[in-house]
């Protein structure tokens, strides 16, 4: 009996001892064991982005070119810009009204073929259709008198046609109208030969043109007055009855260092543009602005010609960066 009560109050004791180890807060254990914790801590972090404090208190993070590409992020080099002062309006393409030709059968009669469809591109005397006369009872074909693209068809097989209706609609679109909507108050300050930027808003990027008429009556619905840009269009990029936005330019003035318009985010209560440092590293820089139009802005201070900076989508480093402060506290 006694060898097993000594057996049982040694088993007791090594619970209660484990037991009062667990317990142990972090401030009362062993300075060996807080350092090994605090290793391990820095060790399952290091593989993270975080934020940090370069020398001089800027934030900064660490994140790869990688995880930049795959939110869309994508950098630029701060260099020289020229900015410009614009005026904005809206606008829609048409078909250039002096290439656009109605075909009309010339005498009436039944339809006995159609040889094209809307969207056919088509040349010179192209087969359209063959109409049978009502008067001599023979068929005569219905040609097309310029080269271009068939953008209206009036005339089904077996129809009646007559000169009273064109059967077709021919267009040559290798130039193309472009309508602005000026209103009234703008008006005094668009002249014909100013420079125009179109953006048909198709991702390609503008196209350069000239106003080359400005009509001399309005419309009493918008108050406001047309003026036209006539562009080319050889490889058919610009398709009439879409809208377009354009930007007539006032002034430009040339900036020593400008950055992308999407560069510029605010974190911590100051505007920042995110700057690579290194390989890994990417640094808030707190900037002073200058000027600006819708692609650039001026940056008088913090940023430098040549130095690599996040252009479009930087509001994901700012939420990474806010992430990785949130961790750091």
């Amino acid at each position: 009996m006694k060898t097993s009560s000594a057996i049982v109050l040694a088993l007791v004791a090594a619970a209660a001892g484990a037991f009062g180890y667990r317990m142990l807060t972090p401030k009362d254990a062993p300075a060996a064991t807080q350092q090994v914790a605090k290793q391990d801590a820095k060790e399952e972090k290091a593989g993270n982005e975080h934020a940090e404090k370069d020398e001089h208190g800027a934030d900064r993070i660490v994140i790869s070119d990688v995880k930049l590409a795959a939110a869309g992020a994508t950098f630029a080099e701060a260099g020289p810009a020229t900015l410009t002062e614009t005026l904005s309006f809206n606008g829609v393409l048409r078909a250039n009204q002096e290439t656009v030709v109605q075909v009309t059968p010339r005498f009436p009669g039944i339809a006995r073929a159609i040889k094209r469809r809307i969207g056919d591109v088509i040349g010179k005397d192209d087969l359209l259709a063959s109409i049978e006369s009502n008067q001599s009872l023979t068929v005569y074909d219905l040609k097309a008198p310029i080269a271009g693209t068939v953008i209206d068809r009036q005339i089904s097989l077996g129809e009646y046609v007559s000169e009273q209706k064109p059967s077709f609609v021919v267009a040559d679109l290798s130039t193309i109208w472009v309508d602005l909507s000026i209103y009234r108050q703008d008006l005094r300050r668009v002249r014909i030969g100013d420079e125009v930027l179109i953006d048909p808003d198709d991702g390609v990027g503008d196209i350069k043109g000239k106003i080359s008429y400005l009509a001399p009556v309005g419309a009493s619905e918008t108050q406001t007055a047309i003026a036209r840009v006539i562009l080319p269009n050889p490889e058919g990029r610009l398709r009439p009855g879409l809208f377009v936005t354009a930007r007539l330019v006032l002034a430009e003035r040339k900036v020593p260092v400008a950055v992308n318009a999407g560069a510029i985010q605010t974190f911590e209560n100051k505007t920042v543009v995110f700057v690579r440092e290194g390989d890994d590293k990417l640094e808030a820089r707190p900037v002073e602005l200058g000027d600006s139009d819708q692609k650039f802005v001026e940056v008088r201070a913090g940023v430098k010609a040549g130095e690599k900076y996040v252009a479009q989508n930087s509001f994901v480093v700012k939420a990474e960066m806010g992430k990785g402060e949130a961790e750091h506290d």
